[in-house]
């Protein structure tokens, strides 16, 4: 099953985790965004734009730079939805099958959805911090966001590959 016209498509019905996660997710991105549209008016000209692997600022920017991060978790949104949706297109190892494709899919398609949410989260955060920082109400991450952000999407990853290995 090499090619993917031979994978057969299924039509499996989304899992409990993934509408939580979807809900996580998409709260957190939809929270972001209004919050920046609260606080846009107060929002001095200049807001972090970058921040180094402390999570110190170490580059300033215009505020409308913030739209980035919804602007990318937008395209996330709809790229992730995509691979979600057919996970026959997803890459597989040699022992992929028809009667095991179910489980392959959907544990690709789980994978993907929590990828797609932990992105979204991430980006909120770094949105909310972004405009504390501005603002003064906060003074930067801290060291603890390059191994949240690691951990937070290499766990999935790896967890997701020692998973794949035990079907059969």
């Amino acid at each position: 099953m090499s090619n993917y016209s031979d994978r057969p498509k299924m039509k499996l019905l989304k899992t409990k985790g993934e509408w939580i996660w979807d809900i996580i997710g998409y709260s957190s991105y939809a929270a972001s965004i209004i919050f920046l549209i609260f606080v846009w008016s107060i929002l001095p000209g200049k807001v972090p734009g970058h921040y180094n692997a402390s999570g110190e600022v170490d580059r300033w920017g215009s505020k409308w730079e913030l739209l980035i991060l919804p602007l990318v978790g937008a395209v996330i949104i709809v790229i992730m939805q995509v691979l979600e949706r057919f996970p026959e297109v997803h890459n597989y190892p040699e022992r992929l099958k028809k009667m095991n494709a179910a489980q392959f899919h959907l544990h690709s398609r789980k994978l993907v959805n929590q990828l797609k949410n932990i992105c979204l989260v991430l980006f909120a955060l770094i949105l909310f911090e972004s405009v504390s920082i501005a603002l003064g109400w906060g003074s930067g991450f801290g060291k603890w966001i390059l191994p949240v952000t690691i951990i937070g999407t290499g766990f999935p990853i790896l967890a997701g590959i020692l998973k794949q290995r035990k079907i059969k």
